[in-house]
């Protein structure tokens, strides 16, 4: 099973489609209709009531089928943030039974859901995901392997690691104001790079490699900023 962004379902069944061969007895299929997705923020020991389970797994993406509140549902370990949580995946007929089990917590809306994610450095398709950019630029460093057997890309990221030819990093900007994305930011009179994200004081910027300096003041557009560390984002191997 693979969770994927909004709107990117078909789009990767397509692309994966072109990947197989005749014999190789794969099916694929698009079961985002047919399946609910709930993300619970917290540590296992704040979420072990709700969940209603007394021992809750904690080794990071494994996951395992359990009942909640009746309802069938793959537990999996992570939230796609670097947070505690749980992500909580069930079919479309149980959405609603399964959100009102949770309904004494906190639902955070659209808004609040794409402010969190810009402060933990998470990027997403269409702003800090595209063409443009490959994934050690993006700051998924945690989620690539050199040692994995042969997959699409392997050897371009590993030229990439070898060579130190990531030319260009995502970071988070602390703004003085608001700023709109694709805004230009400049050190000096020097253009470095582009916002790709923002949310009222808070943003995310591509940045030229060879600009980057610890605490580095910038302008974004007439906006003072200054360039910040965030959680989910990972510039080197660990």
């Amino acid at each position: 099973m693979l969770l994927t962004s909004p709107g990117f379902d078909q789009r990767l069944i397509d692309w994966m489609d072109r990947y197989i061969f005749f014999a190789d007895r794969v099916d694929l299929k698009n079961l985002t209709s047919a399946t609910t997705c709930l993300t619970l923020l917290g540590s296992p020991e704040e979420l072990r009531d709700s969940i209603g389970l007394e021992d809750l797994p904690d080794q990071t993406y494994s996951h395992q089928v359990v009942s909640i509140a009746g309802i069938e549902t793959r537990l999996v370990v992570g939230t796609g943030l670097a947070l505690p949580g749980y992500t909580l995946i069930a079919a479309s007929a149980d959405a609603d039974a399964l959100r009102q089990h949770f309904g004494a917590m906190t639902l955070l809306d659209e808004a609040a859901w794409e402010k969190l994610r810009i402060e933990q450095g998470r990027p997403m398709p269409a702003r800090e995901l595209t063409e443009d950019y490959n994934p050690l630029e993006a700051g998924l460093w945690h989620t690539i392997s050199l040692s994995k057997g042969c997959y699409i890309g392997q050897e371009t990221i590993a030229r990439l690691h070898t060579y130190r030819g990531v030319k260009q990093q995502l970071w988070g900007v602390r703004l003085d104001g608001e700023a709109e994305p694709e805004t230009p930011v400049f050190a000096g009179e020097e253009k470095i790079g582009k916002l790709t994200s923002a949310i009222d004081h808070i943003g995310l910027a591509y940045i030229r490699t060879k600009a980057i300096e610890p605490n580095l003041q910038v302008k974004v557009g007439d906006r003072a900023a200054e360039l910040i560390a965030l959680p989910y984002l990972s510039h080197e191997y660990p």
